[in-house]
């Protein structure tokens, strides 16, 4: 199993994961995927470190398990509080020649071209913001970049709500951008760090000054991929072929096909497993 060939591993806690996975089926559409969602266990975003870490190795796991040589961690989250413990310690006992990549690491390494004032806001959630990985990360990248990072507790729940248009949801997103701007003045672009935001993307450009530009990461991840592909032949030749795409989730697939057909804009059909 480990010699054959196998399809790209997408896995997110949620569904936010989606538009991350629908960003790079756009852009390389001949690969196979397999999107595996942990939404029984989701939010992941209030939970500990530890248990980001051993819920995200579990899926990462099971992605592997099922023939996937290269998983992306379409999820801030377990990107921030995950990603660099299962690259540096369990992939060289798991299988050396297996990657797991994030998506933070895309957005920060474009930064640098898309502000001007220097000064870059995050909007993300609680355990995304409080791990800092986005001001580390910039901060090696790019030293002279200000970064203030605002959590948005509040977003997830309402937009897995359906609550898109609701006046809570015109609530709670004028209220974190105007509190994160009133904390720098100064920032020119932010990055939406939570892949669950671009559903919601017309409205925190409603409440946004115009001359602020807003950064979803799907694109970036997307040409992340394709150029790590690009420069690793060994590991784009162990992918297959066929445009094909499998829906996993944790909890009930009916719900699951319910919130993924918004996200994606498509039917889904998706298939119920345990971790």
């Amino acid at each position: 199993m480990a010699n054959e060939k196998g399809p790209i591993g997408v896995f997110d806690s949620g569904y936010g994961g989606l538009t991350i996975l629908s960003e790079i089926q756009h852009m390389m559409p001949d690969y196979d995927y397999l999107y595996l969602g942990d939404n029984a266990r989701a939010p992941y975003g209030t939970r500990s470190f530890e248990v980001v870490y051993e819920f995200t190795l579990q899926a990462v796991q099971r992605l592997f398990d099922m023939g996937c040589h290269l998983v992306i961690l379409a999820c801030n989250t377990a990107s921030a509080k995950a990603l660099r413990t299962i690259q540096q310690v369990d992939l060289p006992k798991i299988d050396p020649e297996r990657r797991v990549l994030g998506v933070i690491r895309p957005t920060t390494e474009c930064i640098g071209e898309l502000t001007h004032t220097r000064h870059v806001g995050i909007l993300g959630t609680e355990g995304t913001i409080r791990s800092h990985t986005y001001d580390i990360e910039i901060g090696k990248l790019h030293p002279g970049i200000r970064v203030t990072g605002q959590a948005c507790p509040l977003w997830v729940p309402l937009i897995e709500g359906r609550e898109y248009d609701s006046p809570g949801m015109d609530y709670f997103v004028k209220k974190y951008i105007d509190q994160l701007l009133t904390r720098d003045p100064e920032i020119d672009a932010i990055i939406l760090g939570c892949t669950h935001y671009p559903l919601i993307l017309r409205k925190i450009r409603q409440y946004t000054p115009e001359h602020i530009r807003l950064i979803p990461q799907g694109e970036y991840v997307a040409r992340s991929l394709q150029d790590y592909l690009q420069r690793h032949t060994e590991m784009e030749e162990r992918i297959t072929r066929g445009g094909h795409c499998r829906f996993l989730t944790t909890e009930h697939p009916f719900s699951f096909n319910e919130q993924a057909s918004v996200f994606l804009g498509r039917t889904v059909n998706a298939e119920h497993v345990q971790l």
